[in-house]
């Protein structure tokens, strides 16, 4: 796969591209240190994946995603970052980055890379667990039937919104993964939205 890295700190920067590199799983073609330059470089390159971190200076990583994805709706943007605040992750839920992984777990770069190129989001566990209390708010729930969800479907989007795969989903589930994408399909279709970090978001946001 090929990739960018973009981190306003060269040392860092320069230490993830010798952990991806080293790996194998990975070419890096471009290293960037502002929101800016990730801009320009996903447009120079058009990476398979742009690794970037989230606070940047004038223009943070959220705004620099949003203007790629604006762009290139299929852009995979996954985050790696030391902040863990709730509004930083609820930014890039709702622009529909991949993924959001803390720095601190250096091991699951790669694993994490490897994950969103084969289409999956990624989130860390510290992530996952905080999304009811970031997503969540004070409105009146609506139920599933409001929006033409079936049992079946509310299964399955509670599962995804909790992190499963495809894979662990049809296993939970007793389903063919083919089922279980066929499911999610038409529930993204039904809810008019585009993937399945979306999907997470309504779910805590009018089912949870």
């Amino acid at each position: 796969m090929k990739i960018i890295i973009v981190d306003d700190d060269a040392l860092v920067s320069g230490a993830l591209k010798t952990i991806v590199e080293a790996s194998g799983e990975a070419d890096v073609l471009a290293l960037g240190s502002s929101g800016e330059e990730a801009v320009d470089l996903y447009e120079k390159f058009l990476p398979d994946i742009a690794l970037m971190d989230i606070r940047m200076g004038a223009v943070s990583g959220i705004d620099a995603a949003g203007r790629i994805l604006q762009k290139h709706p299929d852009a995979k943007i996954l985050f790696l970052t030391t902040f863990s605040d709730g509004e930083y992750i609820a930014g890039a839920l709702k622009i529909g980055a991949k993924g959001y992984i803390l720095k601190q777990h250096y091991e699951s770069i790669v694993p994490a890379l490897k994950a969103v190129m084969q289409g999956h989001n990624v989130f860390g566990d510290e992530i996952v667990s905080k999304l009811p209390l970031i997503l969540g708010n004070a409105q009146e729930k609506k139920s599933p039937s409001e929006f033409g969800i079936s049992d079946k479907e509310l299964e399955i989007i509670k599962l995804v919104a909790g992190g499963l795969s495809n894979k662990e989903i049809s296993s939970k589930l007793f389903l063919s993964e083919g089922t279980v994408r066929n499911y999610i399909s038409i529930i993204l279709e039904k809810l008019c939205l585009r993937d399945r970090t979306q999907l997470a978001v309504f779910y805590y946001n009018n089912l949870a």
